[in-house]
């Protein structure tokens, strides 16, 4: 069993910055990718960023220069620095965490998601 905890949403003014984070945990023996995604009222769900273990990043194209993923030391956590944020980031915001159990199993978890609110 993998479980992860966010935090870190919040109401921010236009301009502002918040920092999410996600921790897993349980039986983990490895962790190979960890993803920020977010879903906005009435839109689908989109990829924000992503790291992998050896701590390459891609990012949508719309947060660029604006949000920054990294992974702690341990690896078992993921954090999205979020500056600048505009109303268009409005979203919950959902950590998926993709690795390997002790037993070998491969495992993609999701987190409970996190809601990020920009006042104009």
């Amino acid at each position: 069993q993998v479980q992860l905890v966010e935090s870190g949403g919040g109401l921010v003014q236009a301009g502002g910055s918040l920092r999410l984070s996600c921790a897993a945990s349980g039986s983990i023996s490895s962790i190979d990718t960890m993803a920020w995604y977010r879903q906005a009222p009435g839109k689908q769900r989109e990829l924000v960023a992503r790291i992998t273990s050896s701590g390459s990043t891609n990012y949508a194209d719309s947060v660029k220069g604006r949000f920054t993923i990294s992974r702690d030391n341990a690896g078992n956590t993921v954090f999205l620095q979020m500056n600048s944020l505009k109303p268009e980031d409005i979203a919950v915001y959902t950590c998926l965490v993709a690795g390997r159990t002790k037993s070998q199993v491969r495992f993609n978890s999701w987190g409970q998601g996190t809601q990020v609110t920009v006042s104009s």
